[in-house]
């Protein structure tokens, strides 16, 4: 009943005070020699994106408060499902731990569909759902592995594979 009461609230301020820090920190990088646009220019547009994000999350939360502690006593107890939260926190381990020795075309593809088959609803977990679930982190994955690559000029952990594209 609180995490329905104020949990947006709570995690709202956690990340205004987390984008603050990230904030920071970003100006404590050294600055470039080389380009007008330094090291610490994404940690600011992400930090910066972030805050605004947050704070309106509270805004609209204390804003709308009566409402949702309204909404909140109708529904009366919390049906959380830890479950799916800690199976999807272990896969998510597995994936950090396995990114670099596997590499991060191959881990992606086989995590990604397993997080998504996850957290999807009841209903929405048919062999239709999975194809779709798999083709969809087969395009997502090459996707950011491309734009990682040629877009932004960052090598993804090559893993088993040697890929030169």
């Amino acid at each position: 009943m609180f995490i329905k009461k104020y949990g947006d609230i709570i995690v709202g301020l956690f990340f205004m005070i987390l984008s603050a820090g990230m904030m920071v920190m970003a100006k404590m990088l050294p600055k470039s020699t080389v380009m007008d646009i330094g090291p610490d220019f994404m940690p600011m547009c992400i930090g910066v994106l972030t805050f605004i994000l947050a704070a309106a999350l509270v805004f609209l939360n204390v804003k709308n408060r009566k409402d949702r502690i309204v909404q909140a006593e109708a529904e009366g107890k919390d049906n959380l499902d830890y479950k799916r939260v800690l199976t999807s926190f272990i896969i998510i381990l597995v994936y950090v731990f396995i990114l670099q020795p596997i590499g991060f075309i191959i881990s992606t593809i086989v995590y990604l569909p397993i997080q998504m088959f996850i957290l999807a609803p009841s209903d929405r977990r048919g062999k239709k759902d999975i194809v779709h679930l798999t083709v969809l982190s087969v395009i997502f994955t090459f996707v950011v592995f491309f734009l990682f690559r040629y877009g932004f000029k960052i090598v993804l952990p090559a893993g088993i594979f040697t890929i030169n594209l």
